[in-house]
């Protein structure tokens, strides 16, 4: 889906930006099973914009259809397209949502200039979401038309950012027991903090004919110079580390590099040190040269190495933003930049070796642990940890070392 094109503009001051969320309970006449929420969009103490939402709780009403169709607007047409005229829900919702239980529908954004930016009101939409459901709710929100207004084309942006699904050619879905809402309200926040501290490196987003298709996922140019920059700094500690510690074995607690890995690779000689800190090296060198296809991680070792790098990456986009400007000063900008919760969540086929951080599942690494057995677990023993995922993208064993 295409973002609303706007005029060029300068980014607006975010830092004070908040939301308030009210809602009156009328003693004599009770809601009785939908609440109607208004959310007030403040900079500071001034409001710039507001939000409707309804909890539409399908337990704690007679008949929900009837009620959601009382009040108008998207609840009505939520009530006819999720409910049947009884009350029930109907067969798509039930097979389009996992545990259907209730609904929050936001409708009537209202938000003034220069706050009318999509990744403001995404991350407000995810805020409320998050504040006003649990995991057996549909929020529901509109699809765009072609005769949308622009505060409904920024809910349904917000909707597909989040992780919604077409229901119908006039709602969204976002089904709040999957995992993938989760993730997307976590890029959405962390998006939002980046636009607050560093607004400079947001300024060509709302260049006109700015488009979602243009984003090539999370590894995007300036992403993976600043991901390489983690990788070679990584790189240079290991190595002078490898150098002073010799076989030394290091105790619980330790700094540096290494002793920020799981506690079964404390007791680790010199040459298994020297292949963790070239695995810096490898990755680094695959971020290195622009429009090659990005492999991932090729064993246990490397995918340590990239979770490190990508927490380096972050703590170097939030505390050094001059020395990033001039780092990704010649790449393209994309949407998807400095997307660090995007880079964990995508980059890996999965997180089985951060499970070895967990000291209640001591021992799971041994392939006859029933944790190990049970979840199809390889290679997470220390002395399996350079051994390739698959022989087809294997390195080369004769590259060598830096050292």
């Amino acid at each position: 889906m295409t973002a609303p094109a706007v005029t060029a503009r300068s980014t607006p001051d975010l830092t004070n930006l908040g939301i308030e969320l009210r809602h009156r309970h009328r003693l004599a006449s009770p809601e009785r099973g939908l609440q109607e929420w208004h959310i007030r969009i403040l900079d500071g103490e001034r409001e710039v914009g507001s939000l409707r939402a309804a909890r539409c709780l399908y337990y704690g009403a007679d008949n929900l259809a009837e009620r959601m169709a009382d009040h108008g607007g998207l609840c009505a047409i939520a009530a006819s397209q999720l409910l049947t005229p009884g009350g029930d829900f109907a067969p798509e919702l039930e097979e389009a949502v996992e545990q259907p239980g209730s609904f929050l529908v936001l409708d009537r954004l209202d938000v003034q200039a220069p706050f009318d930016d999509q990744t403001v009101v995404t991350a407000v939409v995810a805020e409320v979401f998050d504040r006003l459901t649990d995991n057996y709710y549909a929020v529901v929100l509109p699809r765009t038309g072609p005769d949308t207004d622009t505060s409904t084309q920024l809910l349904a942006q917000a909707a597909t950012d989040l992780a919604a699904e077409p229901f119908g050619d006039e709602l969204q879905l976002i089904d709040t027991c999957l995992a993938a809402p989760e993730r997307a309200v976590a890029r959405a926040r962390a998006r939002f903090v980046s636009r607050v501290q560093h607004p400079h490196w947001h300024l060509d987003e709302d260049e006109e004919g700015w488009s979602e298709e243009d984003d090539e996922g999370v590894l995007t140019a300036r992403t993976a110079a600043v991901l390489r920059l983690a990788g070679e700094e990584l790189s240079a500690l290991a190595w002078q580390e490898v150098a002073a510690l010799g076989d030394e074995p290091l105790p619980r607690g330790a700094g540096g590099v290494f002793g920020q890995l799981p506690a079964i690779t404390l007791r680790r000689d010199g040459q298994w040190r020297r292949q963790m800190a070239r695995a810096f090296d490898d990755l680094a060198g695959d971020l290195q040269a622009p429009g090659e296809t990005w492999l991932g991680p090729r064993c246990t070792g490397e995918e340590m190495a990239l979770h490190l790098m990508i927490d380096r990456a972050r703590s170097i986009t939030t505390n050094r933003p001059s020395g990033v400007r001039g780092l990704v000063a010649d790449l393209p900008h994309s949407s998807a930049d400095y997307d660090w919760e995007g880079c964990s969540d995508d980059l890996f086929e999965d997180h089985d070796v951060l499970m070895l951080f967990d000291a209640q599942l001591d021992g799971m690494e041994d392939p006859d642990s029933g944790i190990h057995q049970a979840m199809g677990m390889v290679n997470l023993a220390a002395d399996e940890w350079f051994e390739p995922f698959r022989t087809d993208n294997a390195r080369d064993p004769g590259r060598g070392f830096r050292l």
